[in-house]
């Protein structure tokens, strides 16, 4: 399925889910906390900026936010509660779309960069990003350590989470490198819903390389917003890229 198709309007009017999940305050809290600090008083752009679930309380931090976006039903959800002047969004793909102007910041959330599937469009993504980068300005990725090692051999799937109501799975194809997430939603009945989420997955060392082809270095790199230390048992990362001031 094209990204397109999946972020559809049904899947925007379900994206918010206020207080819990990802939009939960020790979730989000700390994301915007990094992020006001990395923007160090200069303009933000995200990329993929969906709903808004970042960029809006960025805003409400006093960062001036502008947004590329793919999905018009995410748009339209998100200007139920920010207008057009206060927060502008390009409709566009993150790895092509131009935004005015250049920004302090640059960044993409929640694992975002792998909704592209191919090695060359996440290169593009991020030439991009550096494009739109004042001298000096950084470039701040948001991403999962792939899990591999959980894999049992010969099988190409592997649960995520499982709770009361809700199954993740993930099916994989390591070679390509890419995954589809299978989320499992159901209640008493028989019937359960199903959403679907194709994805390329990306090594720390292979985004490093990409930053490195568009001119930027690796600044820090962390398991978290909090500014834990990554190590070997990390399941994610946020890193840091900064475009010399040169």
């Amino acid at each position: 399925m094209r990204q397109e198709e999946i972020w559809d309007a049904v899947a925007a009017q379900r994206y918010d889910t206020p207080g819990t999940g990802m939009f939960a305050e020790e979730v989000l809290g700390p994301t915007v906390d990094r992020l006001v600090e990395l923007a160090d008083g200069g303009p933000a752009l995200e990329l993929a900026v969906g709903t808004g679930r970042v960029a809006v309380p960025l805003l409400q931090r006093g960062v001036p936010v502008t947004g590329i976006e793919l999905s018009q039903p995410m748009v339209d959800q998100l200007r139920t509660k920010v207008d057009a002047d206060a927060l502008p969004v390009v409709l566009g793909d993150m790895a092509t779309a131009t935004a005015p102007g250049r920004f302090s910041l640059v960044y993409l959330v929640f694992n975002t960069i792998s909704n592209l599937l191919t090695q060359a469009e996440q290169v593009a993504c991020v030439r991009n990003a550096a494009r739109h980068l004042l001298p000096g300005g950084r470039f701040v990725v948001e991403l999962w350590v792939p899990q591999l090692r959980v894999l049992p051999p010969g099988q190409p799937g592997t649960v995520f989470t499982a709770e009361p109501g809700y199954i993740g799975l993930d099916l994989l194809d390591p070679v390509t490198q890419r995954l589809v997430s299978h989320h499992f939603r159901f209640g008493r009945g028989r019937e359960a819903e199903l959403f679907r989420s194709p994805h390329r997955y990306i090594w720390p060392a292979e985004l490093d390389l990409m930053a490195q082809l568009a001119g930027l270095e690796l600044e820090s790199r962390h398991a978290d917003w909090r500014g834990t230390e990554l190590t070997a048992e990390s399941t994610s990362h946020v890193s840091v890229y900064r475009l010399p001031a040169g």
